[in-house]
Parts: C-alpha cells; sequence; structure tokens
C-alpha cells in the first residue's frame, strides 16, 4: 500500500495530496502544554510529593484536531519517558465508553505484563498501578468519556505523564491540566488546503481561500475533506466551494455540510461502500469487510478504500495487511447517511454478509494448519482463491492483525440480537482459529471474554447445552487463575444447564468438575462425594478408563482427609480398571500411590510389596522416570523397615535410570516428582 498517513495538526492526512505533509499549526497550544508538563503542581506547592501521575487534557469536539495533536505532543517529548508509550482508546466509534478492564488489558499486554485471563477490573488496574510503579512512562488515553475510566487508570507513579483526549472537562480527577481546542489559524488552515490543492489554487484567489476557512472555522476535519473534494476536481474553483458552504451555514456544523457535500458528488457505488463503512467492526476495515458489505469482489473494494483514503474519507492503518480506519469524527456522520439512503433491511443484509465472510476466512485461518488432515486439505481446496491463506503464517499474520476488528464482530454480533446463528457460528470459529495459531494459553484472556459472549447467546436463546458449554469453559480458566470459589459456582451452574439440556458429557464433566474445585478449596469430604456421584455416572454407561480415573480422584481426596481405608480401596479399584482397560502406565501410577498411602497408614510391608510389583508393571509400560520414582519409595520404605542394604540398591539403580533418561528424550537427572505422574487431576480445569 503506497498511501502514508500524515499528522496535520487536525485529522491524519492520507493519500496522494498529502505525502508531503507534517504537523500544521497548534504552535500555542504545545508551548502551553509543555510549559504545563515543567509547572509545579498543587502537591508541590503545599510541600507534599505529588501521589499520582500528571493528567494533561486536550479538549475539543470529534474532528478539531486534538487526537492529532496529543501525537505530536507525545512525539516530543517521548524522549524524556525511556519506558515508553502507552496508547489507549477508551470509546467505540460510536462514542460507547470502552470498559476499563479491556483498556488495561491492552496496556498491560504493550508493557508485556501477563495479565490472568478473566480477572476483573479493579485486579488489572491494580496490576497495571504496580507495573508502572518503578517505569517512567508516557500514558495517552485517547477518546475518553469520562473522568472515571481516567481515574482508574492513572498510575500511582508522580514520574509518569497521563496524556487524555476527550470532548469535555475530566471533574473530578484533581491538578488537570487543560487544554481546549478551536480552528486553526488562517496560516496553518490555508496550508493544509494547500496539501492537496496545491498553491496555485490558493494564490491565485486568496480572499476565496480564506473565505472557505471561515466557512469551515478552520475546523481540521472539515478543511480535510474540503480539499480532497477539491482535489480530485483539478478544474473546480475554490470560490465554488467556499460559495456552496457559505449557501448551506445554517444547516449543520461545518464538518457535516462538508461531509454533505463531498457524500453527495461519490459515484453512487462508492458512496454506498462509505455509509456502509458505518457497520465495520472497530471502525476498521479492509478488502474483505468492504467486499462482503456491498457484495463486489475484493479488488473492486479495495480499489475503492483506496480511493476514499486520497480523499480523506479514510486513513490507511500502518499494518503488514491492508487496512483503514474510519475516523471517528465521520463515524455518526456515515450512520446517519446510512439511516438515510439505506433500508434497515439492506444494511441488516449488509451485515450478515460481512459475519459470514468473517465466519469463512476463520475457518480458511485454523484450515490451512491442518495439514495432516485429508478432509481439511480438501475442504482447503474448495474454498474460493480470495479466501484462502497461502501459509500457515499469512494466516497468523492475518489474524494478529484483525483481533480488535475480530473481537469487535464478535461483540457487535451478539449485541445485534437478531443474528445470533452467525454469531454463535463466528465465536465458534474464532475460538478454533486462536487455539490453532496462538494456542490455549496465549490465547485464554480473549477466549475468556469469547466465552462470556457466547453464554450471553445461549441464556438469550435458551440453549441449555451451550449454556452448559459456556460455564464450564470459563470455570476452566477461574480455576487455572486461582479464582476456585467462582469457578465453583460456574461449575454447579453448568452441571444444572447440562441436566437441563439431558448432556451427559457436560453432567459427568460438571460434577467431576465440582470435586475438583472442593479439593481445591480443602474440602476434601465434599470432593470425594462429588467424585463419587461422577463414578457412578461413569459406571452406569460403562466408561470404564473415566471410571478407573475417577476412583483415583476419588482415592486422593480420601487421603488427603486422612481415610486411608478408602483411599486404599479406591487405588486398587483404579489399578484394576486401570489393567482392564490395558492401560499398563496408569496401573503402574495407580499401584505406586496405593503403595504411598499404605505407608501412610502404617502397612510398610504392604507398601514394600506393592512397591515391588509397581516396578514390575512400570518396567512393562517402559515409563523410565516412573520406574526411578517408585524404587527411590521403595528405598525409603526399605530404610524404614532396616534394610539399608536393599534401599542402596534401589537408589543407585533410579540414578542409574535417571542418569540415561536423557540420552531417551527426557529431563534432567533429577528426583521426578511421583504425584505429577499419578492419575491424580488435582485442579478440575486440567480437563478438557
Amino acid at each position: 500500500m503506497t498511501d502514508q498517513a500524515v499528522d496535520t495538526g487536525g485529522v491524519q492526512l492520507s493519500g496522494h495530496a498529502a505525502t508531503e505533509g507534517h504537523f500544521l499549526g497548534r504552535t500555542r497550544e504545545l508551548k502551553e502544554l509543555r510549559a504545563d508538563i515543567e509547572r509545579a503542581g498543587l502537591d508541590t506547592i503545599s510541600g507534599r510529593k505529588a501521589p499520582r501521575a500528571r493528567v494533561l487534557l486536550i479538549a475539543g469536539r470529534p474532528g478539531s484536531g486534538r487526537t492529532a495533536l496529543a501525537e505530536e505532543l507525545v512525539r516530543r517529548i517521548a524522549d524524556r519517558y525511556p519506558d515508553g508509550v502507552l496508547r489507549a482508546r477508551l470509546a467505540e466509534p460510536d462514542g460507547t465508553p470502552v470498559p476499563v478492564e479491556r483498556a488495561a488489558r491492552e496496556l498491560l499486554a504493550a508493557l508485556d505484563v501477563p495479565a490472568p485471563a478473566g480477572a476483573g477490573e479493579d485486579d488489572l488496574t491494580v496490576l497495571l498501578r504496580e507495573a508502572l510503579a518503578p517505569r517512567r512512562a508516557l500514558l495517552l488515553l485517547d477518546d475518553a468519556t469520562g473522568a472515571e475510566q481516567v481515574d482508574a487508570l492513572l498510575p500511582d507513579a508522580p514520574q509518569c505523564l497521563l496524556v487524555a483526549v476527550s470532548s469535555g472537562p475530566l471533574t473530578g480527577i484533581a491538578d488537570v491540566r487543560p487544554c481546549t481546542l478551536g480552528g486553526l489559524d488562517t496560516k496553518s488552515a490555508l496550508e493544509l488546503l494547500t496539501r492537496y490543492t496545491g498553491s496555485v489554487r490558493i494564490t491565485v484567489d486568496p480572499r476565496s481561500a480564506e473565505a472557505l476557512v471561515e466557512a469551515c472555522q478552520g475546523e481540521p476535519a472539515a478543511l480535510t475533506l474540503a480539499g480532497g473534494w477539491l482535489a480530485a476536481r483539478p478544474q473546480a474553483a475554490v470560490a465554488d466551494l467556499a460559495r456552496q458552504l457559505h449557501a448551506e451555514s445554517d444547516e449543520g456544523a461545518p464538518l457535516s455540510r462538508v461531509f454533505g457535500l463531498v457524500h453527495t458528488a461519490l459515484p453512487a457505488p462508492a458512496a454506498r461502500v462509505l455509509r456502509l463503512l458505518s457497520l465495520a467492526p472497530a471502525g476498521l476495515a479492509d478488502p474483505h469487510t468492504a467486499s462482503a458489505l456491498a457484495g463486489c469482489s475484493v479488488g473492486a473494494a479495495r480499489t475503492v478504500l483506496d480511493d476514499l483514503t486520497a480523499l480523506g474519507l479514510l486513513r490507511a492503518v500502518d499494518s503488514p495487511l491492508p487496512q483503514y480506519e474510519i475516523p471517528g469524527c465521520l463515524h455518526p456522520l456515515l450512520r446517519a447517511a446510512a439511516r438515510t439512503h439505506d433500508r434497515p433491511a439492506e444494511l441488516q443484509l449488509a451485515r450478515a454478509r460481512m459475519l459470514e465472510r468473517t465466519v469463512r476466512l476463520l475457518q480458511s485461518c485454523r484450515a490451512v494448519t491442518e495439514t495432516d488432515s485429508p478432509q481439511a486439505r480438501e475442504k482447503l481446496q474448495n474454498t474460493p482463491r480470495a479466501l484462502r491463506f497461502p501459509t500457515p503464517r499469512a494466516a497468523a499474520e492475518w489474524l494478529v492483525a484483525r483481533r480488535p476488528a475480530l473481537l469487535a464482530s464478535a461483540r457487535l454480533a451478539v449485541a445485534d440480537g437478531e443474528l445470533d446463528t452467525l454469531a454463535r457460528r463466528l465465536m465458534s470459529q474464532l475460538v478454533r482459529a486462536m487455539v490453532a495459531h496462538l494456542g490455549t494459553q496465549a490465547a485464554a484472556p480473549d477466549l475468556y471474554g469469547v466465552h462470556r459472549l457466547v453464554l450471553d447467546v445461549a441464556e438469550r436463546r435458551r440453549l441449555p447445552r451451550e449454556k452448559a458449554a459456556a460455564l464450564l469453559n470459563l470455570a476452566d480458566v477461574d480455576a487455572r487463575t486461582g479464582r476456585t470459589a467462582e469457578a465453583l459456582v460456574r461449575y454447579r451452574a453448568a452441571l444444572d444447564a447440562g441436566r437441563q439440556a439431558g448432556d451427559p458429557y457436560a453432567i459427568g464433566r460438571a460434577m467431576e468438575s465440582v470435586g475438583g474445585a472442593h479439593l481445591e478449596l480443602g474440602d476434601y469430604e465434599r470432593a470425594a462425594d462429588w467424585f463419587g456421584r461422577a463414578l457412578a455416572q461413569r459406571l452406569a454407561r460403562d466408561e470404564r478408563a473415566d471410571a478407573a480415573r475417577l476412583y483415583g480422584r476419588m482415592a486422593t481426596a480420601h487421603t488427603y482427609a486422612g481415610h486411608y481405608g478408602e483411599a486404599q480401596r479406591a487405588w486398587r479399584a483404579a489399578a484394576a480398571g486401570h489393567r482392564k482397560s490395558g492401560d499398563v502406565a496408569a496401573h503402574a501410577r495407580a499401584l505406586s500411590e496405593l503403595a504411598r498411602v499404605q505407608e501412610y497408614a502404617g502397612r510398610p510391608e504392604d507398601s514394600l510389596r506393592t512397591c515391588e510389583e509397581a516396578v514390575e508393571w512400570a518396567g512393562r509400560a517402559g515409563d523410565t522416570r516412573l520406574q526411578a520414582a517408585v524404587r527411590l519409595r521403595l528405598a525409603d520404605t526399605l530404610d524404614r523397615l532396616g534394610d539399608p542394604a536393599a534401599a542402596r540398591l534401589h537408589r543407585g539403580e533410579a540414578e542409574r535410570i535417571l542418569e540415561e533418561e536423557p540420552a531417551e528424550g527426557g529431563t534432567g537427572p533429577e528426583q521426578p516428582d511421583l504425584a505429577a505422574d499419578t492419575c491424580e487431576i488435582r485442579s478440575a480445569s486440567a480437563e478438557g
């Protein structure tokens, strides 16, 4: 993509007419803002140390150049903040406030600080403040909708600086330094027009050019559209445009009037694409999005997007893939134009086409990773060429680049309420693609949000099976991140939903997970009871392998509770179940755990015999680490029984096995943790 965005004091100029551009005007505002940074705060004046970062506010209506001014200020002072610049946008394109939780997570990601999946707003903001406490960083919070958002993200670090961009004051935050923007000065406004029209058309008729600036009230966004309109019409006089705008001076704000002229002058297909871009998720569009919305080819959509960018109606995004951003100040105008010129049914159809295209791209994104599956390869070959990714790497780059738009697509589809079938398909494919390319752990924060959306749809549509699945997925993440009490509540709700759906898998999975949560909470009696309920279901369905594993989990709960008799019976049942199912390694592990419990119960002779049997079965399984671990346990038992010579022999054999084990692809020569190799599953979230 050859078109580059250029900062102009009010908007990002894009396109061929702006290739020479740089930031324009705002000299006084920049000087005042920099002086505010140096000026002593109220705490300093009173002799107290500043408890929090200083806040600078750049206020102005959309289109006034507030973001461009903030970015220019940040560019000029960034070298004072060695720990970097952090950016977050606090409003959606339609003006909806972004949850503080999401903004904090994005800032933590920029700091490379891991944030637990599913963590709440308070936990994330505390984590953010802790991460910023030792740093000297600069925060730019764009499109803040209120003081509460900014205050929640404000660092407790006086060496940091926070620059906020908003439409109004941030009442409630102490010692805020506001800078309110009006229009550009006439000289800068004329220079902005010159970037598009060339100097001749301005210098030959300076009065008309100044009249045009006056009609636009010096507003950068309006001047940008006016310049784009003139650039597309080399024969048009500046005076003609100025007269048209003055004639409509009573019909709304300058930006609205200029936009109306520009929109009317566009070819009908391009105007329709522009209006439909108001549906683009997160205000981000690419050729596929525009193609699906308008029902045209990808190539034609790309051409229209580039043309709109040259007119200043879109901004090219710095991305490895062609992406475009709809300026926030134009978003309400595009929505209003779409409501006026397009029927609701047409808009809904366009939205459905966009979601369907996104689903197919996600399917292709995942399928390209399944190189070992003939079915996946065949399905990929049958996919239209425009929807295929040439390599897994290209698919991963697309997924990462489009991640904000993909997540926004899911949120918007669920909020729509009329496209739930498409929304469910979209979320299913999004989860699969993220897991395939990023892995479950890395994608967990995003997946947690998607699972919550799935739960919303399932509750709205009364889909108990999907509700149970969403609750189980959410609870698993809660359990993995230490929120065991919250996980337990969700596991119980999943059990109710599973029973309502008559889903035996969800019922069994939920009962076992409830038991695992109680085990983590130290309530061993309840844990054993729930494992027993899950076991009864497995036995009734003749699921022997799962039943054997549950015997082990129940035995573990009894062991922690000190009920060694019940624990021994359960481990024997687990060993017998694994032997019948042919799982030799699991049988050996169950025997080793039985030996452990026998030793706890004060029966060393029985423990010795069971250990010897476990060594034999571990040898049959070829599990060298298990063999070494059991021999070390056997040596300890022999020491207690007064046979140190035999104990030394077994320890020596264990050390020999561990020394040889790395050559066979194992780990280093350290004593293995036998408990980690048993069939015990301490966390319910480990179940898939």
